[in-house]
């Protein structure tokens, strides 16, 4: 099936479902997984660069779930990113590439697809600009 699978993952609910699907395909051809977790920052006029979460908030998000899937029996490595608000689906792609991963998995906050269109959706855009298989967690 997929012997590297990058796994993006948040703080939300759906992250739990996600490394779920990712240690499933994992499993399947004895593949390692690469958690990816961005850390978007927001850009304050004349006030520089604001970041949304502290950097130990993130950095637990991909610890956890690179631990869930080592005691799962799967290889997984982790790393943080850096982005703007509004970028992180071009970090979550730059990643799948620099490791070669043959899918990317990651989760849907379930937004309607009325407003994802409005507020835009990082898996719409991760699909959208991805060259591989993207499968969204709902």
């Amino acid at each position: 099936m997929y012997d590297r699978l990058l796994l993006a993952v948040d703080n939300s609910d759906a992250a739990g479902p996600v490394i779920d699907v990712a240690r499933e395909l994992a499993s399947l051809s004895d593949g390692e997984v690469w958690v990816l977790h961005v850390r978007e920052k927001e850009v304050m006029p004349r006030g520089g660069f604001f970041t949304i979460e502290a950097g130990a908030q993130a950095q637990s998000v991909v610890e956890r779930a690179a631990k869930e899937l080592d005691d799962a029996g799967i290889k997984a490595h982790y790393e943080l990113r850096h982005a703007i608000y509004g970028q992180a689906a071009d970090e979550i792609v730059a990643a799948a590439r620099a490791h070669d991963a043959g899918v990317i998995v990651m989760g849907s906050r379930g937004r309607s697809d009325l407003t994802a269109l409005m507020l835009g959706s990082t898996a719409h855009k991760v699909i959208h600009l991805s060259d591989r298989p993207v499968l969204v967690v709902r």
